[in-house]
Parts: structure tokens; sequence; C-alpha cells
């Protein structure tokens, strides 16, 4: 039977610094888990990287992965960007800190575990598991600012 698991992941802000939203589907042998989480002030890019995060953290044993995201800068960051980041002492071509890097280095921690698929699709383009992704991730921030007004 295929050990395989496979991961949608997708990140919202409501403004963009914002509040912001993640959301992960993980699929494995017919059973889907649904997570999701919120910050009430970050970046798009910190839901998406958070989101890849929070899936992989989830899983219980080494197990291969696909993971689809619709963030290039989550899919090139981890498969082009990152060796020459880390070469550099976590600095861009430019000489300019690498943005995120707190979450980079946990990505690239957890990477380092697993054998991973790295798989770019296009957001709102239907596909199924990035539309649901991208739903938990909205709902996320809409939880926590229902949340948050009504502690008034």
């Amino acid at each position: 039977m295929d050990d395989s698991v496979i991961i949608y992941t997708d990140g919202a802000c409501s403004g963009n610094p914002g509040p912001g939203g993640w959301g992960a589907v993980l699929r494995w042998r017919g059973v889907e888990r649904q997570l999701s989480g919120s910050e009430a002030h970050t970046t798009n890019n910190r839901m998406e990287l958070q989101a890849v995060i929070a899936a992989l953290e989830a899983l219980k044993r080494p197990v291969p992965v696909t993971l689809y995201t619709d963030s290039q800068y989550v899919q090139k960051g981890v498969t082009e960007w990152l060796p020459r980041w880390k070469a550099r002492q976590w600095c861009t071509a430019s000489g300019n800190v690498v943005a995120n890097r707190d979450l980079w280095e946990r990505l690239d921690h957890l990477a380092t575990q697993l054998p991973i698929t790295w798989c770019w699709v296009k957001g709102h383009d239907g596909n199924e598991g990035n539309e649901l992704a991208d739903r938990l991730a909205r709902q996320a921030i809409a939880a926590m600012q229902k949340s948050k007004d009504d502690r008034g």
C-alpha cells in the first residue's frame, strides 16, 4: 500500500501585513486531516510558510510527501533559493538578510527529514485541495476576528 502523504497548503492575509490565516489539508490512505491557524498581524508569505511547517510537523513519522502550494515564494524558496541563502549565511544575493529567516530555518530542518516532492499549483484555479486549504486559511482569519470582536 502507498505510504505517501498528499498535502495542500495555503496562506491568506486581510491586508499585507494584516490579520492572517493558514490552512493545510493532509491526505493519507483515504483519511483527510484539516489544519488551520491564524495570527493577528503578519504577512501572506509568513502564512504560506506556516501552513507548510504545520502540515509537516503534524506527520507522526517520516513518510514520502507530495506537497502542493500555490506560493511560488515557498516552492522556489525551498527548491532553488534556500541552498544559496544558507551558503551566504542567510543573506540574499543583494546582501540583505533573508526575510522570514525563522520560518525558513524551521522549514529547512523539516524538509531534510522527509522525502518531499514540491509541486506548484495555480491558486484559485479550481484545484480542489488548494481551494479547501484556501477556505481553511480564510475561515481562520474570520474566526480570529470574530473572537476579537466578541471580547470587545
